[in-house]
Parts: structure tokens; C-alpha cells; sequence
């Protein structure tokens, strides 16, 4: 894997992080919202925190489509899930959320399965096909069309 696609990756895991941290902290501020009262949504996305945020998932979701378009999602969502480690580590510091030892554990067996599906291939390859290897689909139907007969 090349270096611009590490970048790619550390971008979705930095961008969804941060993004997810402007939004807590804006909506924190900002406090309750329905949808069934529109004026309250719009007061919240105008919260510099929130709109920050906002743009941040933006740019998360830009750049996951890019790691997408060249690599697999079972390679991608776990590569990328690394996020959720940097996530806990900015609510537990900046945030000054509690964390639990159980979520701890959680975090320490994602950093784990990121290793396994790091060490694997980031695109599943098939062999080539070669025609002479497999008959032809449309045999049948040109011999059923030959004699006339239709299926």
C-alpha cells in the first residue's frame, strides 16, 4: 500500500474523530433538539462547535469514499475504526468524559482486530478468466434458437 493510501486512511480516522468531538461539544452546548421543532435544529447547526463539526464529517465521509474506491469495505471500516480509539482518547482528555475499564477493554480488542485486518490484502483479487476455460454462456441459446426452439 502506498503512503497516499495511509494518508487516505488516517484522514477518514482523524476527520471522523474530530468531527464527532465538535459535534458532542456543540450539541452539549446548545442542549436539547426535536425535529419537530425545525427553528431548534437550525439554532444548533449554526453553533460554530456544530457546524465545525459538521464540515469535519464532511471531509470524513470525502475521503472514506476515496479509501472505498480502492480498497474493500471489510479492509476499510476495521482500518479505519482505529477512530474510535482516538475518539475515547479525546472525550476521556478534552472532553472530560468518563470512560469505563469495560470500554477500555473494548478499545484495546478494536486496536487488535485493526492489526489482523491490516496484515491482510486491502482488495480481494480474482483470477483472471480466460474463455477457452469456461464454455460459453449463450451456447445453449444459440442452439435452442438454431433449431427454433425458444425457452
Amino acid at each position: 500500500m502506498t503512503f497516499r493510501k495511509y494518508l487516505v486512511l488516517a484522514g477518514v480516522t482523524v476527520f471522523a474523530a474530530a468531527g464527532d468531538s465538535m459535534l458532542s461539544h456543540g450539541m452539549k452546548q446548545t442542549g436539547s433538539i426535536s425535529l419537530n421543532h425545525l427553528q431548534g435544529v437550525i439554532f444548533a447547526v449554526l453553533n460554530p462547535w456544530v457546524a465545525i463539526g459538521i464540515l469535519l464529517l464532511l471531509a470524513f465521509f470525502a475521503t472514506y469514499m476515496t479509501a472505498l474506491s480502492w480498497a474493500d469495505l471489510t479492509y476499510v471500516l476495521p482500518a479505519t475504526s482505529l477512530g474510535y480509539v482516538l475518539l475515547a482518547l479525546v472525550a476521556r482528555f478534552l472532553l472530560h468524559e468518563q470512560v469505563s475499564p469495560l470500554r477500555w477493554l473494548g478499545i484495546a480488542l478494536i486496536t487488535g482486530g485493526v492489526g489482523f485486518v491490516a496484515g491482510g490484502p486491502s482488495l480481494t483479487t480474482h483470477p483472471p478468466t480466460h474463455p477457452a476455460a469456461h464454455p460459453a454462456e449463450d451456447e445453449p441459446r444459440a442452439t435452442a434458437a438454431a433449431s427454433g426452439v425458444e425457452r
